[in-house]
């Protein structure tokens, strides 16, 4: 999102986040709610285009808002929208997709509250990497044409029962429906929504072997040191560096690996 929709999105956060500190609200029944109006934007092209619409003034849109939902979903839900609708956007699609961001941030603050943040920020990361090891799973997941109920019961037979209900229904919505995200790039943006909410960066760590506690911490001290800002590790181990830990953050990329060093050696000397 570029100009007046960042603008909005940042303040339907803010809000979201005021919202769900009333320890009486519930993150995940929001999140459900607003997953609702996100399908509703995505099918009424017309009526999201009448919420974005600048010739109107924010208070009528509020109270269309408040018309059509009131009712369906709870005064929490309806009190974000209509911030969300009262501000000014760049696009009209922007809008849903603003919606379906925080769909997925209200999950993140759900699990937050309820102390799994961790554990689903650690299960996000190993499911993508399970589904980069098959080719078959991802096809299976991504196919546009396969039932969308087959892809629930697929990712309830690979999560059901050992994840968070928290990250299944993150990866169910990601899987079923995408709305043009990629999966790998759909658990990327959880994955940072998480971290933004701990204040935190995530660190993308390969190492030959797999590292000790005390690696770990000495590992993300440093990188806290470096950035300013605490770091969450997420680590794959891959014998294929050899030896040494390569770490990316974000476009930044710190490999230290023996590969590595081995490859510009070589270059070195064919130049």
């Amino acid at each position: 999102m570029i100009g007046a929709s960042r603008e909005a999105l940042a303040a339907g956060r803010e809000n979201l986040e005021s919202l769900t500190d009333n320890t009486s609200v519930d993150a995940a029944k929001l999140a459900e709610e607003l997953a609702a109006v996100t399908a509703l934007l995505d099918r009424e092209v017309s009526l999201r285009r009448v919420l974005t619409d600048p010739s109107r003034s924010g208070q009528d849109k509020a109270q269309l808002v408040s018309s059509l939902l009131a009712g369906q979903v709870s005064g929490e839900t309806v009190d974000l929208v209509s911030g969300l609708v009262r501000s000014r956007w760049s696009g009209s699609r922007d809008l849903a997709d603003a919606a379906e961001q925080l769909t997925s941030y209200a999950e993140v603050i759900a699990a937050d509250k309820a102390g799994a943040l961790d554990d689903v920020e650690d299960e996000l990361f190993r499911f993508g990497r399970v589904v980069a090891g098959s080719h078959e799973l991802r096809a299976a997941l991504t196919e546009p044409k396969a039932d969308t109920a087959a892809k629930t019961a697929l990712i309830r037979k690979l999560l059901g029962g050992k994840a968070n209900a928290g990250t299944v229904r993150l990866v169910t919505s990601l899987v079923t429906v995408p709305r043009g995200r990629s999966l790998e790039g759909g658990l990327e943006s959880y994955s940072k929504l998480a971290a933004s909410r701990r204040g935190r960066v995530v660190a993308q760590v390969t190492s030959a072997v797999p590292l000790s506690d005390r690696q770990k911490e000495r590992l993300a001290a440093a990188l806290a040191g470096l950035h300013g800002r605490p770091v969450h590790l997420n680590i794959d181990v891959d014998p294929e560096v050899q030896g040494g830990v390569r770490v990316q953050i974000g476009d930044e990329v710190i490999d230290g690996t023996v590969a590595s060093r081995l490859e510009g050696a070589r270059q070195g000397l064919e130049g």
